[in-house]
């Protein structure tokens, strides 16, 4: 028996944890890889095409958008992001599930289309003043660019509600364990598993 797999949405205030916690995920499951999502913001130190995001042309991406190649896009910060459909679908296919890290735009969208394939997780910081320290402890961004990242976060918490589950991320390797917990659980919902129907009937005629 198998059976279909499944899209899981981490989804959070830049500096909450969303991203840590999938690079956690995606090291401890291997039945689970990362939607690469295409993007037209630079490429930061260290990233890698193709690994870490697909980073085209602001023509290119429009392109993508017109011939509806993805499942779902945005602008964040002045960039545009979104995410491939193609891969997704071959590999919920093959009973692999795939992880999306994305933000409450891109979760509505998918919602839309494909709610039953669907798990979202909001993570929230336990305060604010800790968002704003994890925030400048990257080192990543100017001063304007995390006090923009500080003021996008009230309105990116209001959409809690729309998702699924909620983790409140106080401790990272607890909020794995939360994440690993609800993905396992959601494996095993009766509607993603294929063949069940056909399995209980062999039982029934004693096979």
């Amino acid at each position: 028996m198998t059976r279909r797999g499944l899209m899981l949405i981490l989804s959070s205030p830049s500096g909450a944890g969303k991203t840590s916690i999938s690079r956690e995920l995606l090291e401890k499951d291997k039945d689970i890889s990362l939607s690469i999502s295409a993007t037209t913001r630079p490429r930061r130190p260290g990233e890698v095409d193709g690994e870490d995001y697909i980073f085209v042309d602001k023509t290119s991406f429009d392109l993508m958008v017109n011939r509806q190649e993805l499942l779902e896009h945005a602008k964040v910060f002045d960039h545009y992001y979104g995410s491939p459909r193609k891969p997704v679908e071959e590999t919920l296919a093959r009973g692999h599930d795939v992880l999306f890290d994305i933000d409450w735009q891109g979760t509505q969208q998918l919602a839309e289309k494909a709610r039953g394939d669907l798990v979202s997780i909001f993570i929230l910081p336990p305060s604010t003043a800790e968002l704003d320290r994890r925030l400048h402890s990257r080192a990543q961004d100017s001063e304007v660019v995390i006090a923009e990242r500080m003021a996008r976060a009230e309105n990116e918490m209001t959409h809690w509600s729309e998702y699924d589950y909620v983790i409140i991320n106080i401790s990272f390797e607890e909020s794995v364990r939360k994440v690993q917990n609800i993905l396992n659980a959601e494996r095993l919902k009766r509607p993603r598993l294929l063949g069940i129907s056909d399995f209980v009937t062999r039982l029934r005629q004693g096979h």
